[in-house]
């Protein structure tokens, strides 16, 4: 049995506690939470800083963690996409070795549990024996070729069977991007998690290009697919920003987890939750300037009571996997976000958008969420050196 204490205990679930107890069994779940003035001094393990759950990564590329600085940052998103697939071949030594440590990194850097896309089999051993809850959405697409979604479904659905669940692992088939995604092989991924349950993610308006598609069917991506020799002439636009034909062919029972929502506008986010009551937003503010040089305007999800995340992106389009960092970022550039709603955005409401919150997210009696250590200034703000150490 462990009894920890700080200046302050951030529960996200309760209101925080100045100098609580966090008390831990042997196996770190929680017996109870209490005041330091009830516990003799010797019993304790004291510490100087703020005590907050472990932190919960809704969006990471753990398989693309090999090609850290491959890519030049700043270029947009069309040209990132062309860098990665030209830039992605690497021996298997190389690519596991950089899986491995990737999840290490974000082990020691407080995250315990992570939402992750995977287009191969790549990581499958590594989250098997990760330390951390893993939530693999596996991710198709077809380019927006109709005839090929049958096809391009069997592919990937051979890769989403060779991933062997265990306690820590859950698995969703997913589509990658609106502008990716064909009607017919959104309904083959619709069919395949039918009655599962579960969350699908979706990449969502990273980009102006993508909204022009859908509004003009013009810009960026016909240029794009036209240069790899993928016709476009039998899309069909719908005059609308690129969430909505999103919304037209996804399942809105399952939890919908909508990332980066670079240019997604209050009217978007009000489509979306009136479309269903489980719709989350994970935003990845590194990988946003890492690729676009702007960020979301968080001021329009809490205007509109959104239910934000965070998430890290990969190592091709970040500096690190940290998700202290992220929060970092948010505070830097939009400083009227408190720490506590920061935090529950990577903690609480990550947990929920993956299903893992029944155990993790919160500092509750019965959890085992994992225990970080930060220090923050005399205002309990994030500063520079704010930096995470893993407690349990």
């Amino acid at each position: 049995m462990r009894k920890i204490t700080a200046d302050v205990v951030f529960p996200v679930s309760a209101a925080p506690i100045k100098n609580g107890v966090v008390i831990l069994d042997d196996d770190g779940r929680i017996l109870e939470l209490g005041q330091r003035h009830d516990f003799q001094k010797d019993e304790l393990e004291i510490y100087k800083g703020v005590l907050v759950p472990g932190f919960v990564n809704t969006h990471c590329h753990l398989e693309l963690s090999h090609m850290k600085g491959r890519v030049n940052t700043g270029t947009s998103l069309i040209p990132f996409i062309t860098s990665v697939v030209q830039n992605r071949a690497a021996s298997e030594e190389e690519i596991q070795a950089a899986i491995y440590a990737a999840d290490k990194e974000m082990y020691d850097g407080g995250i315990v549990a992570v939402g992750d896309i995977s287009n191969q089999v790549d990581t499958f051993a590594c989250k098997r024996e990760s330390k951390m809850q893993y939530y693999t959405f596996l991710e198709m697409f077809d380019f927006l070729q109709e005839e090929n979604a049958n096809a391009t479904f069997e592919q990937y659905k051979a890769v989403y069977d060779a991933l062997e669940l265990a306690p820590h692992l859950r698995k969703t088939c997913v589509p990658h991007a609106p502008y990716s995604v064909s009607k017919n092989l959104f309904r083959k991924i619709n069919l395949e998690n039918l009655g599962k349950g579960g969350t699908v993610s979706i990449h969502n308006q990273e980009t102006p290009p993508e909204n022009e598609l859908f509004l003009h069917k013009r810009g960026g991506f016909v240029d794009f697919y036209g240069g790899f020799d993928i016709s476009l002439d039998n899309f069909k636009h719908n005059g609308k920003p690129s969430i909505h034909y999103a919304l037209e062919n996804m399942d809105p029972s399952l939890k919908t987890l909508f990332v980066h929502n670079t240019l997604t506008t209050r009217e978007d986010v009000q489509a979306a939750q009136a479309w269903s009551e489980e719709v989350y937003w994970a935003t990845c503010p590194n990988a946003n300037l890492y690729i676009e040089n702007r960020l979301p305007n968080y001021q329009v999800f809490l205007d509109t009571d959104a239910r934000m995340t965070i998430g890290t992106d990969s190592l091709t389009s970040n500096w690190q996997l940290s998700i202290l960092e992220e929060m970092k970022t948010i505070q830097r550039f939009q400083s009227y976000l408190s720490f506590e709603t920061l935090l529950k955005w990577a903690t609480l409401n990550g947990a929920k958008a993956l299903g893992f919150d029944k155990e993790i997210g919160s500092l509750e009696k019965g959890k085992t969420p994992g225990l970080n250590l930060l220090n923050l200034d005399s205002k309990l703000k994030l500063v520079l050196d704010t930096c995470v150490e893993r407690l349990g």
